[in-house]
């Protein structure tokens, strides 16, 4: 029986199981729980073994609850609606009556990364059985997915959507929650190319919806108003893309929006922009709309930030003027609202407006006063880090929350160093209570990933998982052969170069992880010394000092002692010096030297733009999906400075992988080093600007807590980060900025001078950069701001072509420069302004021109 499900023979399985006695089933089933529970640890079964394992166990186990316990592992994936069909089959001839407590059973058991085929399982199941289906969030969505990919998808071109759907035996159950479940609109949006091709890029589920309301198959009232709950709802605006769309294609009626309009002016006041101008779209077509609601809404949206939105509206208000005119003093003054846009040309067009209707506005003046200077509070200083780990429970606690949320410096650090201490004293004990939260709750994070190079959720685990392990395990030669791979022969302590695409610094934490697994069972120990004594990863030298003397005469890993003397201050201090030289070991002696020599000397950094090379994408995927253009920066040691431990010299290559996350540790290794670390991150950085990838500026607020001059590379991550497609990463980039400027750490003309080498170039789009620099200024640092921009516009207003955003930038410029009172000149900017007409690059660029003539 067993060999059969092992060989995926589920008919097998079934003929084997025809005509056995119930007895002999149940004590199959007992066999067969035990044979699982060995196995599932290091097996995956895939469509076939876990379509025959799916026969074995409705055939011989004697409960819903004990089924679904194997049925319902992520780890069995069976085949769909085949192996529902075989079940049936099994479960007819056994006289089995609960395959829908079943199916509920493996439904609950879904989880985010759960495949498509155990939908089909379950759905086909329930559906054969009369049950219904689950609604909960994640079944919604797997349906949803089901849709898209159905499960006759590899027999041939599957039916159009509209088909699938009005075949669909849980449409009407499923359909009302579509709109209930947050985030699913992003879903909802999937593209069936093959069935219309002279628009291939059109979402087929909005079409397919709308074209059934028309067949009446669904009710067109349930799609309208519950497209309009989800807008007023509100989610993300990328999610609520579909439920425009789906609106869009319903292409509703005067009648419907007038029964709704209490609903639409709602959404042009709160709902994201392309929601709120279609609202607007809407009611715009209303041929008898009152009009003091459009008053009363106008007097709230005018304040939006959304400028096309605003001007629209602006127009409609002047449109309504004309035709009412016995209220145009009335609407004036609501169109006056808008003379205190941030906008200027908001502003502008707002008080030429209403002083056509006899309303005359306050005088327009900047939207926002700040002081002279930048108004920003100095950065706190880094915090202590907590006390050690000494107790089993708690460092059980840290590991299963690291293992959430993996990438976090001091927390693994901590809990590494909770673990040499507490595996010294017992270490099956630790391996006991650690062995749960690995195994049970955070499989599939400790998997190896081979073809990310930055990947180190294996290498991570499988040093908790040493902890209580002999000498003789083959676990030690594991980490033996790491430790030989990272280190360079006669060299002490020096990194080997593996692989390129890998930074030195994470080849030092790998060598580190691969150290303390190697030698984490020996006697003794009683933490590890580079321990930090800060949250940004700074290490006291006392402390060091103190940790060496306790030790005595035993010599501590090379790799930790390394990683201990990274955080140390680079300032020479000769008494304790003295106190290290007195220890009389060879840790003593290092560290000595150490602080002798100052340390880690500071690298020369070079800009230098990387271009891509097709010939090399053949060999290396990286490079294949590189931007045509990037600027990076090389490190090199300084002259007449040997790099001894090879973290001084990195070429600029490509950054990334699925598990980029690493890169967050990173500055907590050398926290003295903010521009070797930036420039080992920037091409993650960048990434976020010129190829949309998300949170490669997320780093960007620990680099701005550590110490140590940025160079070029920070100037060039700034700019990438101000650039950044996702909301998040500007906000952190944002971050950032306010940190280093309060610090007085921030070139602002040199950042500003990267942003507009890059802008220029087009290798990064202007248009997401005002908000960032715009919420910067308001933040409390316009003369920062002012900085940054006046060394950006030179070669953005040079440039052959100016980049979209460039007259937002002009704008936001003239404001700042009229706040702070500063003359900076801008070379270029009275050509520009000199021109002949009235274009908005043109308008802008003399608005700025007299500020700087007034200041």
């Amino acid at each position: 029986m067993f060999a059969l499900v092992s060989s995926g023979d589920a008919d097998g399985v079934a003929a084997a199981l025809e005509g056995l006695p119930e007895q002999r089933r149940r004590e199959i089933g007992v066999e067969l729980t035990a044979w699982f529970k060995q196995r599932d640890r290091d097996t995956w079964w895939s469509a076939g073994t876990g379509t025959a394992l799916a026969v074995a166990v409705v055939g011989c186990l004697p409960t819903a609850a004990q089924a679904a316990a194997i049925l319902g592992r992520p780890s069995v994936n069976p085949h769909g609606r085949r192996a529902a069909e075989l079940i049936r089959r099994v479960a007819q001839e056994r006289g089995v009556d609960w395959l829908v407590d079943l199916a509920h059973r493996i439904a609950a058991r879904f989880r985010q990364d759960t495949w498509v085929g155990r939908w089909h399982f379950v759905a086909t199941l329930l559906h054969a059985e009369g049950g219904a289906p689950p609604t909960d969030d994640r079944c919604v969505q797997l349906w949803l997915t089901a849709v898209e990919s159905p499960d006759r998808f590899h027999q041939g071109q599957p039916a159009p959507v509209v088909d699938r759907l009005r075949d669909d035996p849980f449409l009407a159950t499923m359909l009302p929650r579509l709109f209930e479940v947050d985030g699913i609109g992003v879903q909802m949006m999937f593209v069936a190319a093959h069935e219309n091709w002279n628009d291939p890029g059109r979402p087929a589920l909005p079409a397919a919806l709308a074209q059934l309301a028309a067949e009446d198959v669904v009710d067109r009232a349930l799609l309208f108003d519950g497209a309009i709950g989800r807008l007023l709802r509100g989610d993300r605006p990328a999610a609520l893309r579909a439920f425009t769309t789906l609106l869009d294609q319903l292409a509703p009626t005067t009648t419907e929006v007038t029964a709704r309009v209490t609903d639409y002016l709602r959404l042009l006041v709160d709902a994201p922009a392309p929601v709120a101008t279609m609202a607007q779209k809407a009611l715009r077509k209303l041929p008898e709309l009152e009009l003091e609601s459009i008053l009363d809404t106008s007097r709230q949206m005018l304040t939006r930030p959304d400028k096309t939105l605003v001007r629209t509206q602006l127009t409609w208000l002047d449109q309504l003027a004309r035709r009412h005119r016995d209220r145009a003093a009335e609407i004036a003054e609501v169109i006056a609202v808008a003379t205190e846009h941030p906008a200027v040309e908001l502003r502008e067009r707002a008080t030429d407006l209403a002083a056509r209707r006899g309303v005359e506005p306050a005088p327009v003046g900047p939207a926002l006063t700040w002081p002279r200077g930048d108004d920003l509070p100095p950065p706190a200083p880094p915090g202590p880090v907590p006390e050690p780990i000494v107790d089993l429970d708690e460092l059980t606690e840290e590991v299963a929350a690291l293992l959430g949320t993996p990438y976090q410096g001091a927390p693994l650090e901590r809990i590494l160093d909770g673990l040499v201490r507490l595996t010294a004293a017992d270490g099956p004990r630790v391996r006991a209570a650690l062995d749960p939260v690995i195994e049970r709750r955070h499989w599939s994070w400790a998997n190896e990933h081979r073809w990310d190079p930055l990947c180190l959720c294996e290498t991570v685990v499988e040093v908790f998982r040493s902890a209580g392990v002999s000498r003789t395990d083959r676990r030690r030669e594991r980490w033996e052969k790491l430790l030989t791979a990272v280190h360079r022969p006669g060299a002490t302590p020096e990194l080997a170069v593996t692989d390129p695409k890998v930074p030195p610094v994470h080849r030092l934490l790998r060598a580190r992880l691969a150290e303390i697994g190697a030698h984490l069972d020996e006697p003794g120990q009683s933490g590890l010394l580079a321990l930090p004594t800060s949250t940004n990863g700074l290490l006291d030298p006392m402390a060091l000092l103190e940790r060496l003397t306790a030790l005595g005469d035993r010599e501590p890993g090379q790799w930790d002692l390394t990683q201990a003397l990274l955080r140390l201050p680079t300032e020479a201090d000769e008494t304790l010096a003295a106190k290290a030289a007195a220890l009389g070991t060879a840790a003593g002696q290092r560290f000595a030297a150490w602080l002798r020599d100052g340390g880690l000397p500071q690298p020369v950094i070079r800009s230098r733009t990387v271009t891509r090379d097709p010939r090399r994408g053949n060999r290396h995927w990286e490079w294949a999906y590189l931007p045509a253009e990037r600027i990076l920066v090389d490190l090199t040691p300084p002259a007449g400075t040997v790099d001894r431990y090879g973290l001084l010299t990195a070429p600029a290559t490509p950054l990334g992988g699925d598990h980029s996350g690493w890169v967050h540790l990173w500055p907590s290794l050398l926290p003295r080093h903010r521009g070797v670390v930036t420039a080992y991150a920037l091409p993650l950085v960048a990434g976020a600007a010129d190829m949309d990838e998300r949170d490669g500026a997320a780093v960007l607020p620990l680099l701005a807590e550590i110490e140590g001059p940025g160079g070029a590379a920070l100037d060039l991550a700034v700019a990438y980060g101000l650039s950044a497609r996702h909301g998040p990463d500007r906000v952190a980039t944002v971050d950032a900025l306010l940190t280093l400027a309060a610090a007085g750490e921030l070139d602002a003309a040199g950042t500003g001078a990267q942003l507009g080498t890059l802008a220029s170039r087009q290798l990064v789009k202007l248009t997401r950069v005002v908000e960032p620099v715009r919420d910067a200024a308001q933040a409390g640092a316009p003369l920062t701001v002012w900085r940054l921009l006046a060394a950006a516009l030179p070669a953005l207003l040079a440039a052959p072509t100016p980049p979209r955003g460039l007259p937002d930038l002009l704008t936001l410029a003239a404001e700042t420069a009229t706040v702070t009172g500063v003359r900076i000149e801008v070379p270029g900017l009275s050509d520009v302004a000199g021109r002949v007409g009235s274009s908005r690059l043109v308008t802008e660029a003399r608005r700025l021109h007299k500020a700087l003539a007034e200041a």
